[in-house]
């Protein structure tokens, strides 16, 4: 009787309802318009916790003009907090208010950021380089690298394709341009206030890291997560105090001892039950005192400051593809800038032939193909700007 439920409850919630896929579809377009506000003020001397804010608040705004008269109380906001990694910095580094950190002319800077409206979530990553005129070097070989395995990547999250097809295609693309994926990062199938579902695609595959073989299916929704390094791809953790950002462990459950942490883990139970937040949206002069102690007893999921060596660049392309009955259709991204790689995919066989899958399933009857056609070309432009700037 109950899982009988359960099977219908699990249906309604995801893309053979309209209601949820017009759901993520708001939700990209609110963190599309955050991350093309925060690229646009991407110049030199800025404070990186400036952009983080205004992202962040350009997210908490716009949700809250949506779904405001609805019957019952939607929940929406930010479903991952803006970060402003640069260079060799890999990942989720989001400061607090004190930070002066600046960008600076030719810095590499990846933003990373996630919006949800009633728990249906979208996330995107996107790798900007200060610079006025095309993006060229190493610099435009680790984009192109990220930017290329991002485009097969998309090709391949197909039913009936595995979790494992997209882990070799997108090492074998980043080899291509003298690059390396970068290890232990996972692209996770996204659920209904779950931003990391138990499907998962693996960036690296080795002997620490394994998980479950998984096949792609229709009507699920995937963040894939592509990030390259002209280093080792082996990031490391510097300062665990550089970690502003935590996820309530839900699991987990501890009786306090230090009044200051009650007071922060009421704060976070109330504000952040289930996504992701940033330190700077706590009562700050507590904040990193009651962390430590959810910290030691699990009650928080850290999500660590990362580096490559100094000197190694790093790119990062993330997109929310929903697995449609009529293909896969992604629905955050930001344009790329002009690259001029000195490596090219050209005479790479496999890679042109990922390349030239389409995105769109093929339907019975005349006159859909052409269609199809079209949109995977369309589908294809940012790859031709890649490839054709590698020719000149």
């Amino acid at each position: 009787m109950s899982s009988d439920d359960e099977v219908r409850e699990e249906k309604e919630l995801d893309l053979s309802s309209n209601d949820v896929v017009t759901k993520y579809k708001a939700a990209a377009e609110i963190l599309n318009n955050a991350l093309k506000l925060v690229v646009s003020e991407c110049k030199p001397k800025a404070k990186i916790v400036d952009l983080c804010e205004k992202g962040d608040s350009f997210i908490r705004e716009q949700t809250g003009n949506v779904y405001k008269n609805a019957k019952r109380k939607i929940e929406r906001g930010i479903a991952f907090p803006t970060c402003v990694s640069v260079n060799n910095t890999v990942c989720h580094f989001s400061p607090l208010a004190t930070d002066d950190a600046v960008l600076e002319e030719n810095d590499m800077v990846k933003i990373d950021m996630g919006c949800h409206i009633d728990g249906f979530i979208a996330v995107v990553a996107h790798t900007h380089v200060i610079t006025s005129g095309p993006v060229t070097g190493r610099a435009a070989d680790v984009l192109a690298a990220a930017n290329t395995a991002a485009e097969v990547a998309v090709r391949l999250v197909r039913p009936g394709k595995k979790n494992k097809d997209v882990t070799e295609a997108i090492q074998k693309v980043a080899a291509a341009y003298d690059c390396k994926i970068v290890e232990g990062v996972l692209s996770h199938q996204l659920k209904q206030f779950v931003i990391d579902g138990n499907k998962v695609v693996l960036s690296v595959s080795n002997a620490d890291t394994k998980v479950d073989d998984a096949e792609f299916e229709e009507n699920e929704v995937y963040a894939i997560d592509i990030v390259t390094s002209t280093g080792e791809g082996k990031p490391k953790l510097l300062d665990e105090k550089q970690t502003t950002i935590y996820k309530r462990a839900v699991d987990k459950n501890y009786h306090l001892k230090m009044k200051a942490s009650r007071f922060i883990f009421s704060e976070i139970s109330q504000k952040f039950p289930i996504m992701p937040f940033t330190a700077r949206a706590l009562e700050e002069k507590r904040a990193r005192l009651g962390l430590v102690e959810c910290m030691n007893h699990e009650l928080l999921q850290p999500y660590p400051v990362l580096h490559e060596k100094p000197g190694d660049l790093v790119a990062h392309i993330k997109f929310t593809v929903l697995l449609m009955p009529n293909g896969s259709d992604k629905i955050t991204s930001h344009p790329l800038q002009e690259l001029k790689p000195t490596k090219s995919i050209e005479d790479n066989a496999e890679i042109k032939a990922w390349l030239a899958l389409g995105t769109k399933s093929k339907k019975k009857g005349g006159g859909k193909k052409k269609k199809g056609k079209k949109g995977d070309a369309a589908e294809a432009d940012p790859m031709e700007a890649t490839n054709g700037a590698s020719q000149e």
